[in-house]
């Protein structure tokens, strides 16, 4: 029989053996992480041997943000249900499961339904990753092992470029889904063998209708965002999303507000902790994916770098984020968690800053990119995991599921709307660009260009271009595509600046626990 408790007593084996637990929990993580960006470089064998359009990708990458970005808050709640671990293992399984079907699935439509599942999967397992932690190490290395988990993250998301890079270019796309199937297996054994369990005692009955309102409204509200970064903020179907995510959402806190047993607790956004991490988390990871949707673009289409080289490129991007994460739990005991995340974003605001002055069509890797990379990963990273402390830290140890699960979904917001609102600025000053070119090319040809964002000027368009006009087109595409990517950049400061002076006003000084529970305080063990 399987025991669960409200946090892991001193005295027990899983306790004393926490750390080499966490290296499967990070195990856990890394397979997560590393699924959000293996599949991009992908995305060319999977249309040539599928026979997938530009439309059919974009669906099989969405399938999974929209399942995983809706499905959080209800899985944090269900792991804090159910018990943690049980919530980790089960996640893991499916995500095996849904791995192997998307390695030999026969269609593009196929591979989408499985990338959906992936979703559930990957949303059962995340939030549950973090709220063991939040159960497991008492306060004074709960830091710590935050940013452990945080450095972890950001390792696998720098990492996936390029591990996808190889495995397609040596073993096909197929490869990309069936490398996780023995980190699983590693993650699966060591997590049975070295976490406990813990669980929320006395569980109210589920809120059904706070899941489903909550499912629909972000769902909604991803949808409306991933869109708005593809047709425009203007479009009949984005508006519609955007308002239907509005009204779902309005009425999932009044609903939350009035039964008994809230899923999502709305008195948590009371403390200021809570409130104030959550919202700098969003505009943090605003700032992250909509550089990672830059950078390797302009290290490809302007300065004229390989894939392969390019992934590797972003290499250092994924290890400053990682060292700085790990760093920031001895920075944040310092200078305290409001000071380490403020100057965290302000860095990481400078770099911003920076690449949006910088870069030209003779700006070369090394030294401009590179300490762009590095200064910005490094402030982001120093900022994440104190925010993240103090958002599992507000909340009381019962509910760590759902701080978790909110977490998560704030990421996963910001990132959306990192790339939908840096996306657009682009391609505003991209189209406004190359509009003169109109009238030097076919209407056909031209239509390629002005749809050329995020690869400038492909050799396939090039070659149906005037010989006599072919390196001024091509030219005037790098130049739109860079001073895009540098106002981009603009909004991206003004944005980290505005989190900086948010952070500021309103996280305090001393972030306290929601309702205390003693660290080792054991429930009666359930079976």
């Amino acid at each position: 029989m399987a025991t669960s408790y409200v946090t892991i007593p001193p005295e027990s084996p899983y306790f004393q053996r926490r750390w080499l637990g966490l290296v499967f929990i990070g195990i856990s993580v890394i397979v997560i992480s590393v699924d959000n960006t293996i599949v991009n470089v992908a995305l060319p064998s999977i249309a040539r041997e599928l026979n997938a359009s530009t439309t059919d990708l974009q669906w099989m990458v969405d399938a999974y943000v929209l399942v995983f970005a809706a499905l959080l808050l209800t899985m944090g709640t269900l792991g804090d249900r159910i018990g943690r671990k049980r919530a980790l293992q089960a996640g893991l399984v499916l995500f095996g499961v849904g791995s192997l079907a998307a390695a030999v699935a026969p269609s593009i439509g196929v591979l989408t339904l499985t990338r959906a599942f992936l979703g559930i999967a990957g949303a059962l397992m995340l939030p549950a990753t973090l709220s063991t932690i939040s159960a497991t190490f008492p306060p004074l290395e709960r830091p710590q092992a935050i940013a452990s988990w945080a450095s972890i993250f950001g390792l696998g998301v720098g990492i996936g470029p390029v591990l996808g890079g190889f495995l397609v270019q040596n073993f096909g796309w197929h490869a990309i889904f069936l490398v996780n199937l023995p980190v699983i297996a590693v993650a699966l054994i060591g997590g049975q063998m070295y976490l406990g369990d813990t669980k929320e005692p006395d569980a109210p009955p589920p809120d059904i209708l706070g899941s489903v309102l909550s499912i629909a409204g972000l769902f909604a509200l991803i949808y409306g965002i991933i869109e708005a970064g593809v047709v425009g903020w203007g479009e009949a179907n984005v508006l519609i999303a955007l308002a239907a995510a509005a009204i779902l959402l309005v009425i999932f806190a009044v609903w939350e507000a009035r039964i008994p047993n809230p899923m999502l607790p709305l008195s948590f956004f009371r403390n200021p902790a809570f409130t104030g991490a959550n919202v700098t988390l969003t505009l943090l990871t605003f700032g992250l994916f909509g550089a990672v949707f830059f950078i390797p673009q302009f290290l490809q289409s302007v300065l004229g770098y390989p894939t392969f080289l390019a992934g590797l490129m972003i290499v250092p991007l994924a290890v400053a984020l990682t060292i700085a994460s790990n760093q920031s739990a001895r920075v944040s005991k310092r200078l305290g968690t409001k000071r380490t995340v403020v100057l965290g974003v302000c860095i990481a605001g400078t770099s911003f800053l920076y690449q949006s002055l910088i870069y030209s069509t003779g700006t070369t890797y090394f030294p401009w990119v590179f300490i762009a990379q590095i200064f910005q990963a490094g402030g982001i990273g120093i900022a994440v995991s104190p925010a993240t402390t103090a958002i599992m830290s507000s909340v009381p140890v019962t509910k760590a599921g759902v701080g978790s699960a909110m977490n998560d979904t704030t990421r996963q917001l910001g990132g959306a709307l990192g790339i939908a609102v840096l996306g657009a600025v682009a391609t505003s000053i991209y189209l406004s660009q190359v509009a003169p070119l109109a009238s030097q090319l076919t209407p056909e040809v031209y239509a390629e260009v002005a749809a050329g964002l995020q690869t400038a000027i492909s050799p396939q368009t090039r070659a149906l271009i005037d010989p006599a006009l072919a390196d001024q087109v091509a030219l005037t595409a790098k130049v739109a595509f860079m001073d895009g990517m540098k106002r981009a950049f603009l909004v991206g400061a003004l944005v980290m600046y505005g989190a900086a002076a948010f952070a500021w006003f309103v996280l305090p000084d001393v972030v306290k626990r929601a309702q205390p529970v003693r660290v080792g305080a054991e429930s009666e063990p359930t079976s």
